[in-house]
């Protein structure tokens, strides 16, 4: 008897490089999948949202953009980002944020994004899938690595270590390619009211905002998926 395939659940994630809060909510997210593995397929998409779409191409030193943003000192700048560094280390992820580190623009991030989403069958869109690994290096790169996810050369690099084509990507960035999709899908969720990151949208319709805990996504989809599939 051949066993019945997995009812899927779509997970549209609204998010930016850029945003600490973003990596954390997605390590939580997966002992999430891991809660239900065995019982629902997740089709796992992300999509672009901009922290700072005006950002210059030398970027921003962190600190002082983070104090100037949100109107805050060095010391909570400080202790904010301590607080950040200890709940990502306690999911196994790094952040080694040194005195030289910097925001950048992160719109050819997206762009590169979604030239690996398009890559994509919808079947194949899961936490395994290249849009996802291509996602989770370069937060790597940015908050681990300290490297400039703006400069071509380094996104190159980045998408050649999850297996993409490393030319292609180069000629995607030198080109304007994929930049009409990203502001679309920008304005999309924007119109979605969608106004901070990280955005979970569970089947199309419950949004879960910010980096909750695995137990709120385990609550929600227990109540609003597999209940109403029951």
């Amino acid at each position: 008897m051949t066993q019945s395939p997995l009812p899927p659940l779509s997970v549209d994630i609204v998010s930016d490089v850029m945003c600490p809060w973003c990596i954390i909510g997605w390590l939580k997210f997966e002992k999430v999948m891991a809660h239900f593995a065995g019982r629902l397929d997740f089709r796992v998409q992300w999509h672009p949202f901009e922290l700072n779409p005006d950002m210059p191409p030398e970027g921003e030193d962190a600190a002082s953009h983070v104090m100037r943003k949100y109107g805050i000192t060095a010391e909570q700048s400080r202790a904010n980002s301590g607080k950040m560094a200890g709940v990502a280390a306690e999911l196994g992820f790094a952040f080694n944020r040194g005195p030289d580190f910097r925001m950048r623009n992160s719109f050819d991030a997206h762009r590169l994004l979604s030239w690996a989403g398009a890559l994509e069958e919808p079947e194949q869109a899961k936490a395994t899938g290249v849009q996802t690994a291509l996602k989770l290096a370069l937060f790597r790169a940015h908050f681990s690595d300290n490297r400039d996810v703006s400069d071509h050369d380094v996104l190159a690099d980045v998408a050649a270590s999850v297996g993409l084509d490393a030319a292609r990507a180069r000629a995607i960035l030198a080109s304007d390619e994929f930049g009409e999709i990203v502001r679309v899908e920008e304005t999309y969720w924007a119109d979605q009211n969608i106004t901070g990151v990280p955005a979970f949208i569970l089947g199309g319709r419950m949004l879960v905002p910010g980096a909750q805990d695995p137990e709120v996504f385990i609550r929600v989809i227990e109540r609003k998926v597999l209940a109403d599939a029951a």
